[in-house]
């Protein structure tokens, strides 16, 4: 890495922390301890608590640990009249509350800071922003100095664009397109992210390579930098997909100046790799910058659907969230980026239907669900052999599930409902394989419930050992909460699972049942019930036949419907149909 590069990458890296200690310290320590070691942090957090007791480092320790019920129980105390000795502390407090996603104590705590209290409109702002308030909390900030009006800009930087704000870009006179080549524009990839949508990312853009296309990809600006891969360089290679960053010194200054960036990059990236069509995924900032480079090249783009992320969003806060400013214009802003693209495929028939409800022209939604290949389309190893590959025990049996640790992924509901069986079982196990922020509370979790020792957390794992990691569970487990964006949105793991020919137990939701067919390739269960979850653990436990017969029957399916080759290749004549069209 060349000196000038790193210290590009070291003045991105800074800037992004002094951002983030400006407008929201509590969030920022929370991120720091996440890319840190757990057998770091959690002596640190514990020390902490120790010696803060109940200041503002106590709760704050608590996050970081995921100790759901200490923090609860702290900041309960704390918002309780008389609970708090002075406005400084109730402060600090409160900004732990709103990050944690404690509004009403977060409310109590702040009627309890006299007025004028240095810090307090920024506390406010940010107990506003979280709950969907976007004016309001601009309004909050008004009559600031320094970085309380720094705060301010940005938050209204982000304001406007949700209130329609798009970047602008000059059309461009007489661009010939290479016909076989597709620029996807992306949030985050791999190398650097190994999630769900950067998994399904790669496995479309690899499978369109092999079909003969030229395939390149842009990710949004700071990125990797700003997730702390400091020795990112301006473009990764992998399977003949090349990735490209937008990394520059220093950002512009609040999301309209980022995303006018973005869009300027991305055009002058069109003009050197010449696509034929544009192919963005959710969320609806992602579109605004595609839609303004198609426009000015006078070619076709996709706007792919892979959430409802308004509904995620809203997911972790109380019901009112729904009504609130954000919420609504998230999904106005998201509806028009579906009305204005070309073609807007998504994940399934649920999905389908909001987006047709949302007026998007049913002749322009298509399904791209989600699918399999590599190592998922050779024969599966049982699942003792699987085990032993891993450094597993090959001698007991795992329940168990592959996901992001994310609260409405429900992993609670499955560590509770082990816990029912275990002492039953004792040769069962349970296996979780991934990382997020719901880790340190589920780990909690499985202490309390004296399973700790049974419940493996793998953390992240690698890409090339993760059909692995499916075939060393017996029976695989997808407890979703019942939400909004779980009813619509059917994840990528358990048609990896399925490929793997192991049966599935999942939540019984709407996007799910598409999925998973009770008693034919798995069982549904009562989402939020862990003895209901219990009972389809024990029953195909107990009976290593049924197991058999519909991981067998999930396989079939999925190798006959569901793989990236098929998908790439849906893909590639959508783009040339568009392409000979003229769409645009």
């Amino acid at each position: 890495m060349s000196a000038l590069r790193y210290v590009r990458s070291a003045a991105l890296a800074a800037g992004t922390v002094l951002e983030h200690l400006g407008d929201d310290p509590v969030v920022l320590t929370l991120q720091v301890s996440r890319r840190l070691p757990a057998r770091v942090v959690h002596p640190l957090a514990a020390g902490a608590g120790r010696i803060a007791g109940q200041s503002f480092l106590g709760p704050l320790a608590a996050f970081v640990r995921g100790d759901a019920p200490a923090l609860s129980g702290a900041l309960a105390a704390a918002a309780a009249p008389g609970g708090t000795p002075g406005s400084r502390q109730a402060l600090r407090l409160a900004d732990v509350a709103v990050a944690a996603g404690f509004p009403q104590e977060a409310r109590q705590l702040l009627a309890q800071v006299r007025p004028g209290t240095k810090g307090l409109p920024g506390t406010v702002a940010r107990s506003r922003w979280h709950a969907g308030d976007m004016s309001g909390a601009v309004d909050a900030l008004s009559n600031t100095r320094g970085a309380e009006r720094r705060q301010q800009r940005r938050l209204a930087s982000e304001l406007a664009v949700f209130q329609g704000w798009r970047p602008r870009l000059d059309p461009v006179q007489a661009y010939t397109a290479d016909p076989a080549t597709v620029l996807h524009v992306l949030t985050n990839s791999l190398p650097h992210t190994g999630s769900g949508y950067a998994q399904r990312s790669h496995s479309i853009l690899k499978a369109q390579h092999e079909l003969g296309w030229n395939v390149h990809a842009v990710t949004r600006p700071g990125y990797p930098v700003q997730v702390g891969r400091l020795l990112a360089g301006d473009r990764d290679r992998i399977d003949g997909v090349t990735y490209h960053r937008i990394l520059p010194a220093r950002l512009p200054f609040g999301m309209q100046g980022r995303l006018q960036l973005q869009a300027e990059r991305t055009l002058a990236l069109a003009l050197e790799v010449r696509p034929a069509v544009l192919h963005t995924t959710t969320h609806f900032v992602n579109g605004l910058v595609t839609a303004a480079v198609a426009e000015a090249l006078g070619i076709p783009w996709i706007y792919e659907v892979r959430g409802q992320l308004a509904d995620t969003w809203a997911s972790t806060r109380p019901a009112e969230a729904r009504q609130s400013e954000r919420y609504l214009l998230f999904r106005e802003r998201e509806a028009d980026v579906m009305k204005r693209a070309a073609l807007v495929p998504t994940l399934g028939t649920v999905m389908a239907e909001q987006i047709a409800g949302s007026g998007v022209p049913r002749d322009r939604i298509r399904l791209l669900p989600n699918a399999v290949g590599e190592g998922y389309l050779d024969t599966p190893v049982a699942a003792a052999q699987a085990r032993r590959a891993l450094g597993l025990d090959p001698d007991t049996e795992m329940i168990g599930t592959v996901s992001s640790l994310v609260d409405y992924e429900g992993l609670d509901d499955l560590i509770t409902a082990f816990g029912l069986v275990a002492g039953r079982q004792r040769h069962l196990k349970c296996l979780i394989v991934g990382d997020g922020a719901a880790a340190p509370r589920l780990k909690a979790l499985a202490a309390e419930l004296g399973v700790a020792d049974r419940v493996i957390f793998t953390g992240r794992v690698p890409r090339a050992q993760a059909h692995l990691y499916h075939q060393a569970i017996d029976v695989f487990v997808v407890p979703r909460k019942d939400l909004d964006v779980t009813r619509a949105v059917t994840p990528l793991k358990p048609v990896e699972a399925m490929a793997s020919a192991r049966p599935v137990i999942a939540s019984d939701l709407p996007a799910l049942g598409e999925l998973v067919r009770h008693g034919g390739n798995g069982l549904l269960v009562r989402p939020s019930d862990p003895e209901h979850l219990a009972e389809a653990i024990t029953s195909l436990m107990s009976d290593a036949g049924r197991r058999a017969r519909l991981g067998s029957n999930g396989r079939t399916h999925v190798l006959a419907t569901r793989t990236w080759g098929s998908a790439a290749e849906q893909t590639v004549r959508w783009y040339r149909s568009l392409a000979s069209s003229g769409a645009a």
